[in-house]
């Protein structure tokens, strides 16, 4: 949905967050991003030699077109341009490598259309083999009145869509830790240049066997390994005697050549295939094209697992025979273990309790998984889900959840629930990393975004005119960086909250708290607001923006009217010249307090401090042991009643018990005492200091949003349970 990760350091596998989300059991505060069965290694952050060069982005774009470089994760490369320049990492994944994804640009040809090159694969310095490399579906052309199109005309200038993938099974011995894997250009490998961006290498598990209650697409007449061959109805068939017989279909290892330009249909069935790495129908359709074309499949109420989704589309338009992945409606629906490359869409998704996860989706024209209320013969989109997915240089968003409010005479409900967690959006060079578009009720939480090219990494909105109002929502622990972009000359931020994200600048975003979300090295300001309403945003951080931090009514996205409350963020590392805050609007009331540009922290991690309940007792809180909870009833200061900060992130902080070494807990999500009783840091051992005036300080819990309280006047334990601070919720810190 256009509108108007190289924290990686070399080795990139993000792990998922322990646990459920908000009401499961503690643990150890959740990691960021999706649990992958690969690790990414960055070209820039191996070992180049021969004369190889690492290219990087060193300051924002002072034009609305692209390159390879905002186009590439972590916004930097390596480019081979001589015989026996190369750039080389060592496996560190602690077991074998057997296969390899490598994420690079090839020249296009003369007159458009791309070619084909090898490079070649050494390991511990023997030569292995020569990859395969193509750009016959990347470079589009920009200029000449074509922004956002799909040209192909070299001639047309301002270039964009630089980088694709290729994968394939290493040859040979696997690849064991500590061995090293280099890309070299030699004599046979022609490109005039290679620019490497990234490499996935993985240890795929054996291809799955057919499991019983299965009927195959090959004893339908599929034949795979054979582009000349249209297995379309093949398939249909014998998912038809699937549906009828109650069984489940059957892809065996291949690929699967199919021309379907309506898609292939299944309702209530199963199909599956031998894996990823394995199984792949691949919609291979004459050029030119002459009619829309729908999804590869059409599926209702399916579980679709275990196989791959290719298109020889060379762009997202009609003529170029690009078409979507899977569009799926229906209740309780499944897509898992699903790698999808060079279609429309990867998911576009209607319904009611459905779940897309555990997917790789790269080099995707549009959206990577859409999430709505529209797709097929949708009309809802309640309580879907997308989990633990990678995404990777899309031409729209990367992830979206769109809830529509009508088409022409076509009314839908607003969409309701969706969840998006522990996700990896990187490198998307035609949209946002993740979209939130109307509808009420959505969890977005723990996902990891970097990397945009030209727009908005994390919006908070709705779409179009059409679009359904944003009513409520909660966008937490999210991490967003190297993100913003130029895009029509607008200097987007990283974080966008309220209407105008879409370039309309209409309708309701209201309802949505944004806490505890990390904004890293923004290209241009940090976060902005336009028009919204009750916004609660709150224990951010926003760290090294090239502009500010946080900006009401930035330009091009006005805040006329609004209102939210911003409160406990961190911004640091500005650049000379800017400032933390801005408000642009007279019409837009923000409350900002307790924010670190307004006071000074007394806890600061690495320090001992002690806690006086000088509102209720002026009694030293007191940690007695594991099994006891915390009380102000120490008149004097030992190792008792000294804690250690501890920095949980976020502007936030721990405190480790000197008596225990354990740390303090508000307990059963801040429903019982604080008690000094944990071994780790997590959401419920997470505190934020707030200035409760006169030197003195409140802490309020994470985990309920909820102040900490000398109970009783400091006769009860203490306890995160008020809504305000006031006398006893106020602490006087010394630091021993």
């Amino acid at each position: 949905m256009t509108t108007s990760m190289k924290t990686f350091t070399q080795l990139l596998c993000l792990p998922m967050v322990a646990g459920a989300l908000a009401g499961a059991a503690n643990s150890a505060h959740g990691a960021v991003g999706a649990t992958t069965p690969f690790s990414s290694y960055e070209a820039e952050a191996g070992t180049v030699g021969g004369g190889a060069s690492v290219v990087s982005l060193t300051s924002a774009p002072t034009t609305q077109y692209s390159s390879p470089t905002l186009e590439a994760s972590g916004h930097a490369y390596v480019q081979l341009t001589g015989n026996g320049q190369y750039v080389q990492w060592t496996n560190n994944t602690g077991g074998n490598i057997t296969a390899i994804n490598v994420r690079a640009c090839i020249p296009d040809s003369s007159g458009g259309g791309g070619i084909t090159a090898t490079l070649d694969l050494y390991v511990n310095g023997t030569f292995r083999q020569a990859i395969n490399l193509s750009s016959k579906q990347t470079w589009l052309y920009e200029g000449n009145n074509n922004y956002q199109g799909n040209d192909q005309n070299p001639a047309d200038g301002n270039p964009r869509v630089f980088y694709d993938d290729a994968h394939t099974f290493i040859s040979g011995a696997a690849i064991p830790a500590g061995a090293t894997i280099k890309l070299q250009k030699d004599s046979t490998n022609t490109a005039a240049f290679y620019d490497i961006d990234v490499v996935d290498v993985e240890n795929p598990p054996a291809a799955i066997a057919q499991p019983a209650n299965s009927l195959s697409i090959t004893s339908y007449g599929a034949t795979a390994n054979n582009s000349g061959v249209d297995n379309s109805t093949a398939i249909q068939n014998c998912i038809n005697d699937a549906q009828s017989q109650g069984k489940s279909v059957w892809i065996p290892s291949g690929t699967f050549y199919v021309k379907t330009q309506g898609g292939i249909n299944a309702n209530g069935v199963t199909i599956q295939g031998a894996g990823m790495w394995y199984s792949t129908i691949y919609r291979n359709m004459n050029l030119p094209n002459a009619n829309p074309l729908g999804a590869i499949f059409n599926v209702t109420s399916c579980t679709v697992r275990n196989f791959a989704l290719d298109s020889n589309a060379p762009s997202r338009a009609t003529v170029d025979g690009c078409g979507g992945g899977m569009d799926t409606t229906g209740t309780n629906w499944l897509a898992e273990n699903i790698w999808t490359q060079h279609t429309m869409s990867g998911f576009w998704a209607s319904g009611t309790g459905g779940t897309v996860r555990n997917c790789r989706l790269t080099s995707i024209w549009a959206d990577g998984c859409n999430l709505n209320n529209v797709a097929l013969t949708g009309t809802v989109g309640n309580n879907l889900t997308a989990t633990n997915n990678f995404i990777r240089g899309t031409g729209d968003d990367g992830m979206a959840i769109n809830s529509v409010n009508y088409n022409g005479s076509t009314n839908y409900t607003p969409m309701s629930g969706a969840t998006m967690t522990n996700n990896t959006i990187v490198a998307i060079w035609g949209g946002k990393c993740l979209g939130i578009y109307g509808g009420g009720g959505h969890q977005v939480m723990y996902n990891y975004m970097s990397d945009t090219a030209r727009y908005i990494g994390l919006g908070v909105g709705k779409f179009g005119v059409n679009g359904s109002d944003l009513t409520s929502g909660t966008v937490m622990f999210n991490t967003v960086v190297r993100c913003g972009g130029n895009g029509f000359n607008q200097g987007q931020p990283a974080l966008h909250i309220g209407n105008g994200g879409d370039g309309q600048g209409v309708g309701v975003v209201s309802g949505v708290t944004v806490s505890n979300n990390t904004v890293q090295n923004a290209l241009y300001n940090g976060v902005g607001f336009s028009t919204s309403s009750n916004i609660t945003f709150e224990s951010n951080t926003i760290t090294a923006p090239a502009l500010d931090g946080i900006v009401i009514a930035p330009p091009f996205y006005p805040a006329p009217s609004g209102s939210a409350s911003i409160r406990f963020n961190t911004v640091n590392a500005l650049n000379s010249g800017h400032t933390q805050f801005v408000n642009n609007s007279s019409g837009y009331t923000a409350t900002v307090v307790q924010n670190t540009w307004q006071g000074t922290h007394k806890l600061v991690p690495g320090t001992n401090v002690s806690f006086q309940a000088v509102g209720a007792n002026s009694k030293y809180v007191t940690a007695p042991s594991a099994t006891s909870p915390l009380i102000a009833s120490a008149s004097t200061v030992g190792s008792g009643q000294t804690f250690t900060v501890i920095d949980a992130g976020n502007g936030n902080i721990g405190l480790k018990a000197l008596a225990n070494s354990e740390y303090v807990c508000a307990d059963n999500s801040g429903t019982s005492p604080l008690i000094a009783n944990r071994t780790a840091v997590g959401p419920w051992e997470t505190f934020t200091e707030v200035d409760a005036g006169n030197g003195n300080i409140a802490l309020r819990a994470l985990n309920d949003s909820e102040y900490v309280c000398a109970d009783n006047a400091g006769a009860n334990p203490l306890i995160a349970n008020r809504a305000a601070f006031g006398g006893w919720e106020t602490f006087a810190v010394a630091t021993h």
